[in-house]
């Protein structure tokens, strides 16, 4: 603890400091810390000033006390790409902290292995106040009722909106990968290949479908398809496979990043020189994408921004406060260095 004059500022600094500085009752000063309308905008003003001065820092626990909340909100995936979970994680964090919340973060598992019990287990255990819920947790049937049941809100992010939930951010993952399409038809393609996600995932059925519609609408012609499960060693075993084919694809549209890496691996290691004789585009458009050489041609699904929005909108709902609860992100086609016209 330092001294400022006779005021001590630091961790031992009380709410009884904060409301002889502001020269206001302790109870004025709690209804500040708890974002009561029930201050004017002066008295307010003081006491956030008092607040700043001391360096006063709310005990978590008697602010929960008092408002009857935790002051943690989760974060549920079932996710192995880490860059995606980085970004979501630094969104996320960058509004709760604006907040005085903390975020938990809860991997589960999907599908008939008990994942809806899983969450409910991990809201209990943790009294969180809402969560956040990604793909392809957010499309397991009967979470989002059974989160109703025990009213925690939750916000849920998917490629195709999803019913039950309080609020949905969707990301139009189908029409990306028709821009995919188009621009591969575009350069010139027409020995075109596909490397499509796990086909249970909706995002990787998203993908597919938009991709699919928009090569057939051009006139496009698919030689060849495999399915992966999003990982770097399944790109690699379908690239096997779709360079083997005779005639070779010129394109192969890879549904994320991660495995279009492993075709850039295949296709080098196979003499192949991308983008001269091979254009190769992925999905996500994270840091990877960046990192890899060439450069990859990517639709870039914005995580962070997309946590920060959904975060933003939870703590609206968790406030009782108006929020827009169909949250609709439009994924754009960033041109890198893999992608070129074919091979004469």
């Amino acid at each position: 603890m330092t001294k400022q004059g006779n005021w001590a500022i630091g961790a031992d600094v009380t709410i009884g400091d904060v409301a002889a500085r502001a020269h206001v009752s302790i109870r004025t000063v709690s209804r500040v810390i708890n974002g009561s309308p029930k201050v004017n905008a002066q008295t307010r003003a003081t006491i956030l000033d008092a607040i700043d001065a001391l360096g006063f820092r709310p005990s978590a626990r008697a602010r929960g006390l008092a408002t009857g909340r935790s002051y943690l909100i989760g974060m549920i995936h079932n996710d192995r790409n880490v860059l995606v979970l980085g970004d979501v994680q630094r969104g996320m964090a960058h509004e709760a902290t604006a907040q005085g919340y903390e975020v938990i973060v809860h991997a589960t598992p999907t599908g008939d292995d008990g994942s809806i019990e899983d969450v409910l287990d991990f809201v209990r255990r943790s009294r969180v106040d809402g969560v956040v819920i990604l793909a392809p947790v957010s499309g397991v049937p009967g979470l989002a009722d059974a989160l109703q049941d025990v009213s925690i809100p939750a916000v849920a992010l998917s490629s195709a909106s999803l019913a039950g939930f309080d609020a949905m951010l969707v990301s139009d993952e189908r029409g990306a990968a028709a821009r995919v399409a188009e621009h591969i038809v575009a350069l010139g393609h027409r020995r075109v290949a596909l490397l499509s996600g796990p086909p249970t995932m909706l995002s990787a059925q998203e993908r597919r479908a938009g991709f699919l519609s928009a090569m057939n609408a051009a006139g496009g012609t698919l030689v060849g398809e495999e399915a992966g499960d999003y990982g770097f060693e399944s790109g690699v075993a379908a690239a096997e496979r779709l360079l083997s084919l005779d005639p070779m694809p010129t394109a192969i549209f890879a549904a994320n990043d991660i495995m279009a890496a492993g075709v850039i691996k295949v296709a080098v290691a196979r003499g192949l020189m991308v983008p001269r004789d091979l254009t190769v585009i992925g999905f996500d458009g994270n840091l990877l994408a960046r990192m890899i050489v060439p450069a990859l041609t990517t639709v870039q699904r914005p995580m962070g921004e997309m946590a920060q929005m959904a975060t933003r909108c939870l703590f609206d709902i968790i406030a009782n406060r108006p929020t827009e609860r169909l949250l609709q992100v439009d994924l754009p086609l960033l041109i890198g260095e893999s992608s070129a016209p074919p091979p004469d």
